[in-house]
């Protein structure tokens, strides 16, 4: 399917706007609203001073809202969180229609199938306005994931929907949600499903120090030899915390695992660079010590993967099929009881 083997990649870093202090849902649509027209501006000024080859934008963690700072889930999801075809996707969607360009980003996502309860989502839009991937978090601290609810969400959006990729025109675009970088295996398993430039929404550390997701950029994309197209948020603001605790690092990293560009402090369109299809195809393609990818032993991997279970699913189904709908401290609570369990197995020590 792919046409074009090179092309331009953008991380925007984007300032976000957080809605926890607004008074309901209307005044944060409202809000969101106001940093959808901001990025309808930014995008085409961007494409005008990177190129008529920019194809991929890639956009914040959380862009629109902020996170829930101890907001009850179910407040949250009605605040903060977006219909699957709802008013804000269709505005995303002209502005990949209008740019010519595949937008990735991370907003929260209300579903259906699961009232009450919000996911964090990670979706592709093509240029025709489609969206084409969503990936939902299957890994957050603090939040309910797909994860938490496996069999029911199996049993609705099949396997498929776990670790998905689009095969698309640029290439076999997967995506990573913020801190799930810091984890190989979620990287991975998308991977093995074909992604060679991976979708990176981050809000993360503001640090002139090498950052764990800094280092794990670079590690997941010499590991999966796959582009990364990292965007960080350039500050989150209507917030009580430091608004720069989040900030700079937006950059794109290629399949060596070298850091091609990498954004300083405040909102940029810097962080653009070269997508070389052609050359990540050959690298997977030559035999040698340093195809990675083609020297997994996963049968391996999956034997002690089988005996060892540490952070269980379905947690958040009761025995009779219905949806648990936790307090914020059931996920300290959980972290805490795994721990315990840890210890007691000798997989760690007091």
């Amino acid at each position: 399917m792919t046409t074009h083997l090179s092309y331009r990649a953008l991380a925007v870093q984007f300032k976000t706007m957080a809605v926890n202090k607004c008074n309901g849902r209307d005044e944060a649509r409202a809000e969101m609203d106001r940093s959808i027209e901001r990025l309808a501006n930014q995008i085409p000024a961007a494409k005008s001073w990177i190129g008529p080859d920019l194809r991929l934008v890639v956009v914040p963690e959380y862009f629109l809202t902020g996170f829930p700072m101890g907001d009850p889930i179910d407040v949250w999801a009605d605040k903060a969180g977006l219909e699957v075809d709802g008013p804000e996707y269709e505005k995303l969607s002209k502005i990949a229609q209008d740019n010519d360009i595949y937008l990735s980003g991370n907003v929260y996502e209300q579903d259906v199938h699961f009232p009450g309860i919000y996911f964090q989502c990670n979706f592709i839009i093509a240029p025709s306005g489609d969206v084409i991937l969503r990936y939902r978090r299957l890994l957050s601290m603090f939040s309910p994931s797909p994860y938490d609810f496996l069999d029911k969400y199996l049993e609705i959006y099949g396997e498929d929907s776990l670790f998905p990729v689009a095969d698309t025109e640029i290439g076999k675009l997967g995506c990573i949600s913020s801190e799930e970088v810091l984890y190989p295996e979620m990287v991975r398993c998308t991977a093995l499903n074909g992604a060679e430039v991976f979708c990176h929404s981050s809000s993360e550390v503001g640090s002139l120090q090498m950052t764990p997701k800094n280092i794990a950029k670079r590690a997941r994309a010499i590991e999966n030899l796959a582009y990364i197209v990292s965007a960080n948020s350039a500050g989150i603001y209507n917030y009580d915390m430091g608004a720069g605790s989040t900030d700079g690092h937006s950059q794109i990293v290629d399949y060596m695992g070298l850091v091609l560009i990498e954004a300083g402090a405040g909102e940029s369109h810097i962080a653009f660079a070269e997508i070389d299809l052609a050359a990540v195809r050959r690298y997977r393609s030559r035999p040698g010590m340093f195809n990675i990818l083609s020297r997994q032993p996963t049968d391996l991997y999956a034997r002690q993967y089988a005996k060892t279970q540490i952070y269980p699913p379905n947690l958040l189904i009761n025995d009779d099929g219905t949806l648990k709908h936790p307090q914020r401290s059931f996920f300290i609570e959980r972290q805490q009881g795994i721990i315990e369990k840890m210890k007691e197995r000798g997989i760690i020590e007091e």
